[in-house]
């Protein structure tokens, strides 16, 4: 009998059990399993036709006793045997169909709500990125998603089928004999009860597990990237790392062995119990049939519908507890669904104009969004969100590149340069204003224009665990390889890329960290100057390169910017003292603009930044001959 095992397990449940869901919750979900209906309902007839047989073959068995015991012909007891087979041949078939049809539902399920999760998710803004822990998303799109899907498989059927066979079990031994029926219902308090107690026991011990698993995978997953392997061999505590990582895995270790003899000696005692209501249905039915009041036959169908009445009723009663489980995993995936973008394509967008570019800021104000905006308490793993946030951060801001022209962004950290570069391939929206191309604004265009119009390149260019030649294509899939090969000239790592035994199918690792800093930074200039974007923008795009990187990454930048509308934020001279425009930002506003040479003579803030960054890097230095200007 597996009484014990489903009791334990749906009393470990109850003890983690949640206690109600949103409104709404169950409409939601039976809207969304439109599509799987009518394999559904197929699904649940199989249910119900498994569970009618596994209540028929118990009465043959006894029919079969009765036969034996009466001294029929042997045809009857062949027939019988026959008989029995049969049923046992078509409820194989049946458990087959049924378990086909519950994985293409609950397979089905996890498909749709994966992509549509995932796809939703791309549609979020970058706040919604800088503020989610990263695991906590992926388990809404792996342990949540799987366990909503149990509402359509387990829990559905179990629902189903435990209920059907509880009835016709309940009803058959009722009708064989109801002192036996009532004796065997009477036991059942003495196989659930215990298993309250131990069921909060169990939970705790796992959710104690749980937590330190997770603390486990936390530290691996942070001293395994390249950074934190890096910092741990830097500061020389390997040794103190493993200690730590050993203490937690031998907590995790003895808490393994308490909830496995905890476990055993709870199902050892349930399935004790579960023997003694056998013997006592022996006993009493022995009793009734050699007084003559019941078959022979009538004691072992007894006997045998004993092991199918207990089953669902203990299932039964955890099935609130399984319910609820999974409507919550329901509600946790549609939680991150209803999370609006806040920035979305119009449905009829306006095209962007053929030819050269202009970039335009039209008294631009903007603020950061609020947390409660864009994010969710549970996907930041704190109890209550951050209420700051939403405040302005730039003022007006309006100014204007002509098609071809660079406009250079300088000014102190924090002062609102990123900001401005990040509105223009709207990564975020304006709170008022508008950041125009060619005279569009940007929220008019669709989100294929505005890609394809504006590239961007970073000072940490991100690239992905793949190829070279994959992270290049990303940005434009349909390259020749004739122009992947100029891409690769044109940003000065045609050297690199030929000196590698694999070429262009080296793999780069996580985040590039197999190439050194200017090698993935002319990457990124390589994947911009394959997109061919009428627009670019650099944001410190040279920042804490080396002398040597850096003379082959403006020689690559000087390809990406020709004939090209440039907004630069600024880091060094030698990329904005040719700029056509100058724009010195501070406290998100703009204080003074100009050419290099007509700022120096002006004398004010842009002077000033220039001369302390040239009194820092080499006092004997006069300003206009070298130099640069902090970002």
């Amino acid at each position: 009998m597996d009484s014990p095992r489903r009791l334990m397990a749906g009393a470990v449940r109850a003890a983690d059990a949640p206690k109600g869901v949103r409104r709404g919750t169950v409409r939601r979900v039976w809207r969304f399993s439109a599509r799987h209906r009518p394999r559904l309902a197929l699904f649940l007839a199989l249910t119900v036709a498994i569970a009618a047989l596994g209540v028929t073959t118990p009465l043959l068995a006894g029919r079969v006793v009765d036969a034996i015991v009466g001294r029929a012909p042997v045809g009857t007891v062949v027939w019988l045997a026959v008989l029995i087979a049969a049923l046992a041949v078509v409820g194989a078939a049946l458990g087959l169909a049924e378990r086909a049809q519950s994985s293409v539902v609950g397979e089905g399920l996890i498909y749709d709500l994966r992509c549509a999760v995932y796809a939703h998710v791309q549609r979020m803004p970058v706040a919604f990125f800088t503020r989610t822990r990263t695991g906590a998303l992926v388990s809404r799109l792996n342990n949540d998603v799987i366990g909503a899907q149990r509402t359509f498989t387990s829990t559905l059927s179990g629902l189903v089928g435990n209920l059907i066979q509880l009835i016709l079990s309940l009803g058959v031994m009722l009708t064989l004999s109801w002192q036996v029926t009532v004796l065997a219902l009477v036991l059942l308090p003495v196989f659930v009860l215990p298993t309250r107690r131990m069921g909060r026991r169990m939970a705790d011990l796992q959710r104690e597990s749980a937590g330190l698993s997770a603390s486990m995978t936390t530290q691996m997953t942070e001293r395994f990237s390249a950074p934190g392997a890096t910092l741990v061999k830097l500061f020389g505590r390997p040794d103190a790392e493993s200690a730590e990582f050993g203490a937690r895995a031998a907590r995790v270790r003895d808490i393994g062995v308490r909830t496995a003899m905890a476990s055993r000696w709870f199902m050892t005692g349930l399935q004790l119990v579960s023997a003694l209501a056998q013997a006592l249905v022996y006993g009493l039915g022995g009793y009734l049939a050699l007084t003559g009041r019941i078959a022979p036959g009538t004691v072992v169908a007894l006997a045998l519908l004993l092991t199918r009445l207990y089953s669902p009723l203990t299932a039964l009663a955890n099935v609130r507890v399984d319910v609820m489980t999974a409507l919550v995993s329901f509600e946790r995936v549609f939680e991150v669904l209803d999370l609006e973008p806040m920035v979305a394509q119009k449905a009829d967008p306006t095209p962007l104009p053929t030819g050269p570019v202009s970039v335009e800021f039209a008294d631009v104000r903007f603020g950061y969004p609020a947390a409660d905006k864009v994010s969710l308490a549970s996907l930041e793993d704190v109890a209550v969100l951050d209420r700051r946030g939403g405040h302005e951060v730039l003022h007006g801001v309006s100014f204007r590149a002509e098609p071809g022209q660079m406009i250079a962004l300088v000014g102190p950290s924090g002062a609102g340069k990123s900001t401005i570069a990040s509105l223009v391939p709207r990564l975020y929206d304006v709170e008022s204003g508008a950041v125009k191309l060619s005279g569009v604004d940007v929220r008019d265009l669709s989100f294929a224009d505005l890609r394809t119009a504006v590239g961007v390149v970073t000072q940490d260019g991100h690239l992905f665990h793949d190829t070279i030649l994959a992270n290049l294509r990303y940005a434009r899939p349909d390259a020749t390889d004739a122009e992947v090969r100029t891409a690769i000239e044109q940003s000065r790592l045609s050297t690199v890329v030929d000196s590698l035994p694999d070429g262009l199918d080296t793999v780069v690792g996580e985040r590039g960290y197999r190439l050194s800093g200017g090698e993935r930074q002319r990457l990124t200039i390589a994947r911009l100057l394959l997109a061919q974007p009428a627009v670019v923008i650099l944001d410190e795009a040279t920042a804490h390169l080396d002398s040597e990187s850096e003379v082959a990454v403006q020689e690559a930048l000087a390809d990406a910017l020709r004939g090209r509308t440039a907004l630069v934020i600024a880091h060094r001279l030698s990329t904005i003292r040719a700029a056509d425009l100058i724009l010195v930002v501070e406290d998100g506003e703009i204080t003074e603009r100009g050419t290099h040479d007509a700022l120096l003579a002006a004398g004010g803030r842009y002077a000033d930044l220039h001369r302390t960054q040239f009194t820092r890097s080499d006092p004997a230095l006069l300003p206009g001959d070298a130099g640069g200007v902090v970002a």
